[in-house]
């Protein structure tokens, strides 16, 4: 459910002060396997993992200031990237004035959830994505039931996950990398898709075990974002809205850490 278009206060002074990480890089986007994927589905040079520290304790009742003193930040407007329409990268280098901010639940720990793909007869036993009658919702195509469940709210299949589980990041980062971008050569087989969501998500999140139940439980504070400057301009990610450009921010209470995971809809660098 997306959060309400809050304007920033920008006379009261930042709580939390941000230093841009720029020798942290994400493990899972330099790896040279899951390049050639993000290429092939059209996400290379558009899909960003970047990395702050700030400096104070974070609760998650605090997202709005959190948000707020990042988009105002020196050190964030002057490195934090943006995508053009023609794909190359620059700085945001602009201030926000309004935000829209959702909490974007964090609670999964194994990827059991998509076992249900095979039960629900959308993926093979052998790991065969099921095909169906090439269908377009907006400007993306859909010809396996992989994707029709993802998009279609009328399809057999999408009663196969609850809205619950939909607004999951672990199923979030799943369809976004199922989607893919602008020219996307998608996947006969489920298990590129998995393989990656599963490495990504492990590289964005932090667990702890609890000390009770010795069970794992995520740390990690998730929150999705749009932001508009003074003249009610939509600035980031993009000034235009899609399924596939988005901004998450991954908050690591522990390491006072957060990870921005930014993409663009596009074509992406081939």
């Amino acid at each position: 459910m997306a959060g309400k278009r809050i304007k920033i206060d920008s006379s009261r002074e930042s709580h939390f002060k941000f230093l841009h990480l720029v020798d942290r890089e994400c493990q899972t986007l330099k790896n040279k396997d899951v390049k050639d994927l993000l290429m092939k589905w059209s996400m290379l040079g558009n899909l960003h993992v970047q990395y702050y520290s700030y400096d104070q304790l974070f609760q998650p009742y605090q997202k709005t200031e959190f948000i707020s003193d990042f988009l105002q930040d020196p050190a964030v407007i002057s490195t934090l990237k943006v995508v053009s329409d023609g794909g190359s990268t620059s700085p945001v280098g602009m201030t926000a004035a309004a935000v829209e901010i959702t909490e974007v639940p964090c609670t999964l720990t194994s990827m059991s959830v998509f076992d249900r793909l095979t039960e629900e007869g959308i993926v093979r036993d052998s790991g065969h994505i099921v095909k169906c009658f090439d269908e377009f919702v907006d400007d993306l195509a859909i010809s396996d039931e992989l994707r029709k469940m993802l998009l279609m709210e009328d399809s057999d299949n999408y009663e196969a996950y609850s809205d619950a589980e939909r607004e999951q990041f672990l199923f979030c980062l799943f369809k976004h990398i199922c989607l893919g971008g602008a020219v996307c050569q998608y996947e006969d087989m489920v298990e590129p898709y998995l393989t990656t969501t599963k490495t990504l998500y492990k590289d964005l999140i932090s667990v702890v075990k609890d000390s009770m139940t010795q069970v794992l439980k995520v740390a990690s504070t998730v929150l999705k974002m749009k932001a508009w400057d003074k003249d009610s301009f939509q600035f980031y990610p993009s000034d235009k809205d899609h399924e596939q450009t988005f901004a998450y921010f991954i908050i690591d209470p522990l390491k006072r850490h957060v990870a921005v995971l930014y993409h663009k809809w596009g074509r992406g660098v081939f």
